[in-house]
């Protein structure tokens, strides 16, 4: 498993409740930006559409949003490239009907978390997640801070 892009800001400003693995529909030319490592899913969420067509029985499908994927550097140039187009994402039928129950509930929203590899495969795992207040915030960076100070100290006791 290689990991290709990392959402940094999604477990400070989600409180991250259950993740998912899903796959990604691209083309040719994404797939290898992506794996030269030319993505970012800074500001990039997930979302749940619905068919526009209600006499078809179509399910509900999710979709990546703003997840920035430039033209591959090498691709003869494409027209109509747009790096923020939504992306397909592919998950079974079960698990769209449970993230959409859970979406039902107040205040959750689905939010990437990191781009890999997974056999040859780019993946998404993205968490259902609620937002954290600011003073959650605080509380983390403090956490974090104290954690850091504990290992430099214990450290240098040591050495």
């Amino acid at each position: 498993m290689t990991v290709l892009a990392v959402n940094k800001k999604a477990r400070f400003d989600y409180e991250i409740q259950s993740t998912f693995e899903a796959g990604l529909v691209l083309l040719g030319h994404e797939v290898k930006s992506i794996k030269t490592g030319h993505v970012s899913l800074k500001g990039s969420y997930v979302t749940i559409k619905q068919p526009n067509n209600l006499k078809s029985s179509k399910n509900p499908e999710l979709f990546l949003i703003n997840a920035h994927i430039p033209l591959y550097k090498h691709a003869s140039q494409i027209k109509n490239h747009d790096p923020l187009k939504p992306r397909k994402l592919l998950l079974h039928k079960k698990e769209i009907d449970r993230l959409i129950g859970k979406k039902q509930e107040q205040g959750l929203t689905f939010v990437p978390i990191k781009l890999y590899t997974k056999r040859g495969l780019i993946k998404l795992l993205f968490g259902i997640g609620r937002g954290k207040k600011k003073h959650d915030k605080r509380e983390d960076i403090k956490r974090k801070d104290l954690n850091q100070k504990l290992r430099t100290l214990t450290k240098t006791k040591f050495a």
